[in-house]
């Protein structure tokens, strides 16, 4: 049996902890997993750095240790994902985090980094940021469902037909929540 070597997580709490490289891995990775197809916030491949630099920028411009965490994935020196986490301003609703930007790099699918990622962030969200409940939005038809369903999330409910992507393909937005962390 092949043993499954797990990626090194990495939390990031503000900008200045983001070399250049890393920022350029950050980019790479979301325009190869935008123009494979992945589900990751542009929905119209194919994308250009032109697209994807200004979104990164503004990503690691709202980072801070209370507000809005990056964890990454890396194998040696090499990014195999991110994602990002953000707490809700509003004190009403402070103890809710919102999930975006889940993306692993279509190269190292089925490896276990997305899982890696989402266990991590789960982690953060309750050991550091004091969180009770986390949120996110997924794309349907792209099995996303299962695949945080295996991690402990479940379906909250959908926006039937919100995502069109062309005449004749419309898709649900498929609200999920982890509740307790």
């Amino acid at each position: 049996m092949k043993q499954l070597i797990l990626p090194t997580l990495t939390g990031i709490t503000g900008a200045h902890e983001v070399t250049a490289g890393l920022r350029r891995q950050l980019v790479d990775c979301w325009i190869g997993v935008t123009n494979a197809g992945g589900a990751a916030g542009f929905p119209f491949p194919p994308v250009l750095e032109s697209d994807v630099g200004p979104a990164v920028d503004d990503i690691l411009g709202r980072l801070a240790p209370a507000r809005c965490r990056l964890v990454t994935a890396s194998f040696g020196e090499e990014l195999a994902g991110w994602v990002v986490l953000q707490r809700d301003p509003f004190r009403l609703v402070a103890h809710w985090g919102t999930v975006h930007h889940l993306q692993t790099r279509p190269e190292v699918r089925g490896r276990g980094v997305g899982s890696a990622l989402m266990r991590e962030l789960r982690t953060v969200a309750r050991d550091e940021l004091g969180l009770e409940q986390l949120r996110l939005a997924a794309r349907g038809g792209e099995g996303l469902e299962h695949f945080y369903g295996r991690l402990g999330w479940r379906e909250a409910g959908r926006w039937p037909d919100a995502l069109r992507f062309a005449p004749g393909d419309t898709r649900d937005e498929v609200l999920m929540l982890l509740d307790p962390l």
